[in-house]
């Protein structure tokens, strides 16, 4: 049994209907979207930013992915660190969701590189990880990162947080 709040808890919920059509990233050739280059996004109605979700668990990317969408996020996802560095530009991201530990390329170099690079450089980076050590939170802060949440981690907490570093308030609770 998981404990109350863990990522693994993943609960179907009613959504009431709307009037709009969300979008997210479209894979391939011919979709249509707002983004530089051949990447393809199309903005949902409540226009909160683009989110770029990094992270090589395909359960967790699409959990990610998801809750962001329903925020009102256009949301784009990258399965490792290489493959966020080769879509970030055409993307154009308000913010980036990272996994550490990835394949190819990790979190770590990933944020770093992001911060080097003029074009990338103001982006604003959460790292969503496993690595709970302090080491791990110090090192983060000392690459530049702006958040750091640990796995398992609370989805309202992460749209909390993403919800911050976009610019935008932090909505009451309905209860």
């Amino acid at each position: 049994m998981q404990p109350a709040g863990a990522v693994a808890n993943v609960q179907a919920i009613a959504v009431p209907p709307v009037h709009h059509r969300t979008y997210i990233h479209v894979s391939g050739a011919g979709g249509r979207g707002h983004c530089r280059g051949d990447a393809t996004l199309a903005p949902v109605a409540q226009g909160l930013g683009r989110v770029l979700v990094v992270d090589d668990d395909e359960v967790i990317r699409q959990l990610i992915a998801v809750n962001l969408t329903l925020e009102g996020f256009d949301v784009a996802t990258a399965v490792d660190g290489q493959d966020c560095l080769d879509k970030v530009i055409a993307i154009d991201p308000d913010v980036i969701t990272l996994d550490i530990m990835m394949p190819r390329l990790d979190g770590w170099m990933t944020a770093s590189l992001l911060q080097r690079n003029p074009q990338t450089s103001t982006i604003k980076v959460v790292l969503i990880t496993a690595r709970a050590q302090e080491d791990d939170k110090v090192r983060g802060r000392q690459i530049g990162v702006d958040a750091y949440l640990t796995k398992p981690f609370d989805p309202s907490e992460m749209i909390r947080v993403v919800r911050e570093l976009a610019g935008h308030p932090p909505v009451a609770d309905a209860g």
